[in-house]
């Protein structure tokens, strides 16, 4: 809502405050303010002038030479190039010395040997946008519709010397969707009297010559019509026309005018028809029939259905209720009798006309949030004085009138001082909580301890007690209500557990240069197809109405979705891909037709394929493949303080002999391994693809390793290294959990250095070499110890696994 300042002064005293002052107030007690414009953008020194002649450029066929009286026995000769000039015109003049926005400063031009003392303006030139004007004057000089005064300040003349004060209201605040609205809410703040007004009476009689008459009751509440006859269809005054523009309404003709001009004032949306073009002395309020058409005021031949609120004369559509008027009953320049609407359409019809034709107005925004019934008729009181005064018709007295039922414009809402006090936290005198209402123009009264406050239709947010708390919170000022610490016990914020376990996944894949990606929960059933999932009895949950093929089913899995990434990288030359998804998926298990709730446990899977490091200097390449991965997934969980163990196996969609199990305390958890080639053909992505995928609340279910904290070592270790063929399907894992068994002195660490196949070693063995790292916490180890001790470990390792020890 764009509140003019000089306007809302009519109806409230702001003597002593600025905009901004008061902008910062109504942002204080509620009533947010996004922007205080100024309308002057910086014009200085135009003045209204009069064109008593306009004659040919000499040297220039587009150019015209003018006298233009500027001010008592003062003529100026302008050159300009305005389309529209005319003699007889009155219109903005920069004189020399004059300021436009911009930094712009008029001096004496010349143009092909003639002398120009100053310029005739457009709309554009003084700052206001050229959208609020007939084309004409959008493509040259601003003119003025009427006789004015010559001389005068352009600023005074077109309303720039005003602020506007945009509002960013709430939708339970439809009160202050009017000036008069905003008055009330100032005038509360301030402490100052709202001043009231009145307009044309009418009489109690019927109007004979109209008939009202609402089918669609549930949508039409109350209709009332007004008459005004005789009158002159002409521009609107300049300061109405100001106005308008000043809250963004294009001005039009002054009935149109009135009708927009009353509707900012009060709230209440009006509708001119030219009554000669109803003609059949009959309103009809229904709902629209399926197909029916309407050409409305911007000229868009709209379909109609059912649901969508129409006036009618009886026999055809004339006018889309409470949103636009209909084009064959449009006020022209030759209407002479006015039928003025006033009525209550009910906010839900008018929404779903709104968002099914995409047309929103200034009226359907009202209507939509809620008008007061009250203003019905005192809207039509003022359009039609407004008329009278204006547009030199005369209103008849009688009303055209229908009502389907009463509403209530009034209701009671009861608090008491305790209560108030309780709620807001800070101590009140039950005059300040009364002399609120009163501010407020609320009736207000005391039954005891109880506060019984009168709410009027203007305020239909006003219905609970909680709403008379926040009304006095709001003009007591929200910045005086004391800081009070809550009381009783506080417990301290964390996070939890699996909060705790996903953050250090995140973390931790990140800082090994892996990026996070988060996609759609819906896949391609067909895709997901392709993969094992981990737990083989849950299912997909198909989506009821899919929006496509691709994403029909709640996925079960990750892989495709990363597969989909990948695909889509790769198709814009980004090759080397490291990246990881922690997600939920949806397991859920199929019992004939019916489909239980689906768990959703998170998972954490990750895709990586291409060059992982290239080092400028040396050379050094590290290419991603599955020994790559299972690192960066034993270092994961030697993180989270849990160890895992890796079984080799074929896996479906992966390749023969390159994918593994994981398993936690016993527990299968997830798989790793190089994508099958048949795989990655039909997911277009790289066949040297490496694809992980773990059950996080899986292992969030399991114990962690008790941490043992023990003193930095005081004496040296020693360190032996290990060589010896063995058969190629024994695992690493178990040599060294062998090693660690066979010890009888402290052995710190064993770790693989070397695995090696192929040329002096023979077939079906491989050459494995480890680092055996001892070391005791009281003493130093003698060298003799330690040989004894391997030789131990190498007669377990014979024993067990047949080594061949390598010289």
């Amino acid at each position: 809502m764009r509140v003019s300042f000089a306007w809302l002064s009519q109806y409230v005293d702001l003597t002593g405050i600025t905009p901004r002052e008061l902008a910062e107030k109504l942002t204080r007690s509620g009533i947010e303010v996004d922007a205080v414009e100024e309308r002057n953008k910086g014009v200085e020194g135009v003045v209204i002038g009069y064109v008593e002649e306009v004659l040919p450029h000499p040297n220039a066929d587009r150019l015209k030479v003018c006298k233009v009286k500027v001010g008592e026995g003062k003529v100026n000769t302008i050159v300009t190039g305005a389309p529209n000039i005319a003699a007889g015109q009155y219109v903005p003049v920069a004189v020399v010395g004059a300021k436009l926005p911009g930094g712009v400063k008029i001096g004496m031009s010349s143009f092909r040997g003639i002398e120009s003392e100053g310029m005739i303006c457009s709309a554009q030139e003084l700052g206001i946008e050229g959208k609020y004007f007939p084309k004409e004057i959008q493509e040259g000089i601003l003119t003025l519709p009427y006789h004015a005064e010559v001389g005068e300040d352009a600023v005074k003349v077109f309303g720039l010397d005003d602020v506007v004060l945009d509002l960013d209201l709430t939708p339970n605040r439809s009160d202050c969707l009017s000036i008069y609205g905003v008055a009330y809410e100032v005038g509360a703040i301030l402490g100052r009297e709202v001043k009231e007004f009145g307009g044309k009476t009418f009489s109690h009689a019927p109007l004979p010559e109209w008939k009202i008459e609402i089918e669609a009751t549930e949508d039409c509440l109350e209709y009332q019509a007004a008459l005004i006859e005789g009158v002159k269809i002409a521009p609107s005054p300049q300061w109405m026309q100001n106005r308008l523009i000043a809250a963004g309404i294009r001005p039009i003709n002054n009935v149109v005018d009135i009708t927009n001009y009353v509707m900012l004032e009060v709230g209440q949306p009006l509708h001119a028809f030219d009554a000669d073009k109803v003609g059949t002395g009959k309103i009809l309020v229904r709902r629209a029939k399926r197909g029916e058409h309407l050409i409305t005021l911007d000229g868009v031949d709209r379909e109609l259905d059912e649901e969508m609120l129409l006036i009618t004369d009886g026999e055809r559509a004339i006018g889309l209720a409470g949103v636009m008027g209909g084009e064959e009953t449009e006020v022209t320049q030759g209407t002479t009798t006015i039928l003025l609407e006033s009525a209550y359409f009910a906010g839900p019809s008018i929404r779903k006309t709104v968002r099914k034709l995409g047309l929103r107005s200034e009226a359907s925004l009202r209507f939509e949030k809620g008008v007061d019934p009250a203003r019905i008729r005192l809207a039509l009181r003022r359009a039609v004085e407004l008329m009278e005064a204006i547009a030199q018709g005369k209103g008849r007295k009688e009303l055209a009138a229908e009502k389907v039922k009463e509403q209530p414009l009034e209701w009671t809402v009861e608090t008491s001082l305790p209560r108030i006090q309780q709620v807001l936290g800070m101590e009140l005198s039950l005059e300040e909580v009364m002399g609120v209402f009163q501010r407020l123009k609320l009736p207000v009264g005391l039954e005891g301890e109880r506060i019984r406050v009168t709410t009027p239709s203007r305020r239909p947010d006003l219905t609970i007690e909680a709403d008379l708390f926040e009304e006095v919170a709001r003009l007591i000022g929200y910045d005086k209500i004391p800081i009070t610490w809550p009381a009783g016990e506080q417990t301290q914020g964390g996070w939890t557990k699996a909060q705790t376990l996903r953050r250090k996944i995140r973390e931790y894949l990140v800082s090994v240069g892996f990026f996070q990606v988060s996609t759609y929960s819906l896949i391609d059933p067909r895709m997901e197809g392709l993969f094992a999932p981990i737990a083989e009895e849950k299912k997909a949950i198909p989506v009821v109405w899919p929006m496509s093929e691709e994403h029909s089913h709640l996925r079960t899995t990750l892989l495709p979705s990363l597969l989909e990434v990948a695909r889509y990288n790769l198709n814009r030359n980004v090759d080397h891909l490291f990246f990881f998804e922690l997600s939920k998926v949806f397991h859920s298990t199929a019992f004939g037709e019916k489909v239980l709730l689906p768990e959703e446990p998170y998972y954490l899977a990750g895709l990586a394929a291409g060059e992982y490091l290239s080092h400028p200097l040396t050379g050094e390449r590290v290419m991603a493949d599955f020994y790559f991965v299972k690192g960066i997934l034993e270092e994961l969980f030697q993180l989270l303080s849990l160890k895992i163990h890796f079984k080799g196996e074929s896996i479906k969609g992966f390749h023969p002999g390159r994918g593994a199990l994981i398993f936690l305390g016993g527990e299968k958890i997830g798989y790793v391994g190089q994508i099958h080639p048949s795989v990655a053909k039909e997911a277009g992505v790289r066949d040297d693809t490496i694809l992980f995928q773990l059950n996080v609340t899986s292992i969030l279910e399991q114990e962690e390793e008790e941490l043992f904290y023990q003193p930095i070592p005081r004496f040296p270790g020693s360190r032996r290294d290990i060589s010896f063929l063995v058969g190629e399907k024994v695992p690493a894992e178990a040599l060294m959990e062998s090693m660690k068994e066979g010890t009888t002195l402290p052995l710190e660490e064993v770790k693989l250095f070397d695995v090696y196949q192929g040329e002096h070693v023979p077939a079906g063995m491989k050459s494995m070499a480890f680092t055996l790292f001892f070391r005791h916490p009281e003493r130093t180890l003698s060298d003799d110890e330690v040989q004894k001790e391997v030789e131990r470990i190498i007669d377990l390792l014979t024993e067990r696994f047949e080594i061949k020890l390598r010289g």
